[in-house]
């Protein structure tokens, strides 16, 4: 049930109706035979027989020639049922909160209620006196709004434009902001500290600390865009990225590395941008580093970063310390489902608390930006936005934000479609999208070998280690970096390869004691938003062989640490046992293994930063945003979120986010100076 409702209802791609006509047809003998073929035939009369009729070896073979089939739509169809049916039955809990599985595979989510926050601050968060829920009682909430300084009127507006949408309501402010991540936390917080009022729309659900779950299942659904499904046009790229209040510094991984040297000198003299060799983004980047508090210091490495960084000094490979915005003693794990005890400062604990704190702004959860309002005067500036929101009973509707200033911050994936459906025309808006893409190695470290029994694959601090091996920041800049990854149950099932029900379960059994490391490569290809749901990316060869290069770099990290067994999670499935190898054995799978192609879904290929889709530059030919972060078709919209990077990042990409974006808040605040 919960796998049809995953289906039909939550996942909103292109291609999910043909993962619908392929389940329908297995549903009938006639559509059986023609996707299944001979093995789909009985013994006995009438021979033809549904899906579900035939036997479990059978049905075995068949969907492992589906993952190696020629035909691309079996292939499709094999990748969604493995992705779909793991993850959800490794996700759904019962009444109690528990998974029957979990005890056999060694995890344990940690009792929400034992985490203990900051003494000084409510467990409910400090945003709670500034969060706006019209979907509880809009009456009640459009008075707070009157209370707090944002005028609430109804329409009476002849315009045909305000006309057409039909509001319920027009709120009037200084400056609305579109999102409430890393880059418009940001500019909401700088801007009402300047004294300006700012309203502040958020598609995701408000999660207060107190009600953080600390579950896989309902997090990915609540918190994350597209219910935590989402994936490039043909799905041959699994996506992540955040939408709730916070955007992805609310799930994200800690990892706060600033804009590197080598990007910073191409984006500033390759696309003259003299913004990112200035004195001013220097000083950006140390304002938001203290802001979140970002330090290097860790009390106990968790699992995969001790592996990471004892197969590198093994091996002779550099490695560092990843910089966090979390405190020494934060080691949870879990911060991709929510930061319960406010120890890691993403905009939740730090700009948008300004927003609230300064009195001046206010935040309105699960309200989706539906167009940016254009002057009807003049045609070309920026009059506030449209949104749609669900009533206390259940029915849409729409009201409109009136401001002096718009601030478009979705994110990479949905800042292009707002824009495109509000009019703006310049080209290059949606495309130039880079995805960092990423692929993973694992290796099997028993309970009785190092590490120490008690550790556990899911649990201490998400990312302390990093290598640079193949990054080749010296020379190109375009390379990978090597890393590793926070997974649950859920998303590490739904990775994994599949070759029977038998070897799936043993993998899931080794769940707790297995580490991954991934490689992640600054691409510089790229592709196209056309919406949320559709977006189109294909893997250069440049990428492929620089991940061809990281993957045998994260496989030899893997064995030289420890590994008992090694592999990869590509199709195949295959297995090497370290210890009873001979190097010669070794270096032929890990050879062979990191030179397999990434493409026709024969390997899962992952993205967790997407930037690039709105980029900035000096030329509206080649460019959709001018360096101050305005559109250069509509005077008073700026973006301030990820898809301003001129190029692939390269490296984790909230401190360029948000030294952007605070950049770009001073321009805004020059702007409403000069607009008084």
């Amino acid at each position: 049930m919960q796998l049809a409702v995953v289906l039909t209802e939550k996942t909103q791609h292109p291609m999910i109706f043909l993962s619908g006509l392929g389940l329908w047809a297995l549903s009938t003998w006639i559509g059986t035979f023609i996707v299944c073929g001979r093995k789909s035939l009985s013994t006995n009369f009438p021979y033809f027989q549904r899906f579900s009729r035939i036997s479990p070896q059978n049905r075995r073979l068949i969907l492992l020639s589906w993952s190696a089939s020629s035909i691309f739509f079996l292939r499709l169809l094999f990748s969604a049922l493995k992705v779909f049916t793991l993850l959800v039955f490794f996700t759904q809990v019962n009444e109690k909160d528990e998974n029957l599985s979990w005890k056999a595979i060694g995890y344990r989510r940690p009792d929400p209620k034992a985490i203990d926050g900051d003494e000084n601050t409510e467990q409910s968060g400090p945003l709670c006196n500034g969060i706006i829920e019209l979907n509880r009682s809009k009456d009640v909430a459009l008075n707070k709004l009157q209370r707090l300084g944002f005028p609430v009127s109804k329409p009476i507006s002849k315009k045909s434009k305000i006309k057409s949408l039909n509001p319920s309501f027009i709120i009037k402010c200084d400056a609305v902001v579109v999102g409430s991540g890393s880059g418009g936390g940001v500019v909401a917080g700088v801007l009402a500290e300047a004294g300006y009022k700012v309203l502040v729309l958020e598609k995701g659900s408000y999660v207060a600390r107190n009600d953080l779950s600390l579950l896989e299942g309902k997090t990915l659904d609540e918190m994350y865009l597209g219910h935590g499904v989402l994936g490039t046009r043909y799905m041959d790229i699994l996506m992540l990225a955040g939408s709730t209040v916070g955007g992805g510094s609310t799930i994200n991984w800690s990892a706060s590395i600033r804009t590197p040297p080598h990007v910073v000198k191409e984006w500033s003299q390759n696309h003259k941008l003299e913004l990112f060799g200035s004195e001013k983004y220097q000083k950006a980047l140390d304002i938001v580093c203290k802001k979140m508090g970002v330090q290097s210091e860790f009390e106990h490495e968790g699992f995969n970063n001790m592996i990471l960084r004892k197969g590198c000094e093994e091996l002779g490979y550099p490695v560092e310390t990843i910089p966090r915005n979390a405190a020494s003693d934060h080691d949870c794990g879990f911060c991709c489902l929510g930061c319960r005890d406010g120890k890691k400062k993403g905009t939740s604990e730090t700009w948008l608390v300004d927003l609230i704190e300064s009195g001046n702004g206010v935040i309105l959860p699960e309200c989706e930006a539906i167009k940016v309002m254009i002057n009807e005067k003049d045609g070309r500036t920026a009059a506030g936005v449209a949104f749609t929101f669900e009533n206390d009973h259940g029915q849409r509707e729409t009201a409109i934000v009136e401001s002096k200033v718009t601030v478009v911050a979705c994110g990479a994936l949905s800042t292009p479609p707002l824009l495109k459906t509000s009019g703006l025309k310049n080209p290059n808006i949606g495309k130039h999208l880079h995805l960092h893409p990423v692929v993973m190695a694992w290796g099997y470290f028993p309970a009785d070998s190092w590490p120490e029994a008690e550790k556990k694959s899911y649990e201490g601090a998400i990312m302390t280690a990093m290598s640079r091996i193949v990054s080749n920041s010296e020379e190109s800049g375009y390379g990978a970096i090597i890393q590793t990854p926070s997974l649950h149950p859920g998303i590490f099932s739904a990775l994994m390869p599949w070759r029977s029900g038998t070897d799936i379960k043993n993998r899931l059994c080794k769940f707790s004691r297995t580490a991954h490391i991934f490689a992640l490569a600054r691409d510089r290809g790229s592709g196209t938003v056309n919406a949320t749901n559709d977006i189109s990316y294909r893997v250069e060869d440049s990428e492929e062989e620089n991940l061809s290069r990281g993957m045998e770099k994260a496989l030899r990290i893997l064995a030289g640490a420890g590994a008992e067994e090694i592999g990869t999670h590509h199709r195949e499935g295959r297995v090497l046992n370290v210890k009873e190898s001979s190097r010669e054995e070794l270096e032929k799978f890990v050879k062979e293994e990191s030179s397999r192609r990434l493409k026709y879904l024969e390997n899962p290929v992952c993205s967790a930063h997407q930037m690039g889709s709105c980029r900035m530059g000096v030329d509206p030919k080649s460019s959709a945003v001018n360096p101050m972060g305005e559109c250069w078709e509509v005077e008073g919209l700026f973006v301030a979120d990820s898809s301003v990077f001129p190029t692939a990042l390269g490296v984790n990409p909230m401190v360029t986010v948000q030294a952007t974006a605070y950049c770009t808040a001073q321009s805004l605040v020059q702007f409403l100076a000069k607009n008084k």
